[in-house]
């Protein structure tokens, strides 16, 4: 199902979906498995360089009943693994009821999350990318240059106690979006409060780099910069397989 264009009437319990669709996980620990993605739209936050624009800065979505994503989500029988993404996915109630039933059928759900949002659901994988400085759509850097989201981004933008939830109650990986070594203090920093906050061990084998980038050319620029930054701290490194492949075409 390709991005819709504009936005339906919603029913009571349906989810707003950007996207449905049959690729490789991109991303993370999994990388390269045969997924299903269910992309929200709707969003908390406005990181400036988001991968997904139709989904915070100009959501579009079509209203979907859960059954109706159960079906598409079957249809493409290959696959066991199915990425909940958006957007914020967590910011809507829906999202829990579609998780509970995916994996009633057995799925491996993983849920992409900024980690400003807790939710109680049976989530195999909480993918969980807390926002650096980094992704501020200060006015110089804002998509629609207008800076208006800039002091809401900030405010928002970590929430530990919620990171510290997620890490307790879910298998999970914390992956920061990095650009420049001047990032690493701040996720060192991030990586310290969340072990301090939580009682779940965070190792550094459970936090990811990712380059900043949603083309090949973008990529080009930091993909060699960040593996190296991983191997200095020890971290793990992250690619971006799907743009990698598909440069930024949608639906992959």
């Amino acid at each position: 199902m390709p991005v819709s264009s504009g936005t339906s009437a919603a029913d009571d319990g349906d989810l707003p979906v950007n996207e449905l669709f049959y690729s490789l996980q991109g991303e993370g620990k999994l990388a390269g498995v045969p997924t299903v993605f269910v992309r929200t739209s709707g969003c908390n936050l406005r990181c400036w360089y988001c991968d997904s624009y139709h989904t915070s800065w100009e959501p579009t979505h079509a209203w979907m009943d859960l059954d109706d994503v159960l079906a598409e989500v079957r249809a493409h029988d290959r696959a066991g693994h199915v990425v909940l993404t958006g957007g914020e996915p967590m910011m809507h109630d829906a999202a829990v009821d579609l998780i509970e039933r995916l994996d009633d059928d057995g799925y491996h759900v993983t849920v992409e999350t900024n980690g400003t949002r807790f939710r109680d659901a049976p989530i195999d994988l909480a993918s969980v990318s807390p926002k650096l400085e980094n992704s501020t759509p200060t006015p110089d850097r804002d998509p629609k240059g207008e800076g208006e989201w800039a002091e809401r981004h900030e405010e928002r933008r970590v929430d530990v106690d919620a990171l510290a939830d997620l890490v307790d109650a879910y298998d999970f990986q914390l992956k920061f979006v990095v650009t420049e070594e001047s990032d690493m203090p701040e996720v060192n920093d991030l990586v310290e409060r969340v072990r301090e906050a939580a009682g779940a061990p965070v190792r550094d084998d459970d936090v990811l780099l990712m380059p900043e980038g949603a083309t090949r050319e973008r990529l080009n620029e930091t993909r060699e910069r960040v593996a190296d930054l991983a191997m200095d701290h020890g971290y793990r490194y992250t690619p971006r397989l799907h743009v990698d492949l598909w440069n930024d075409a949608p639906g992959t």
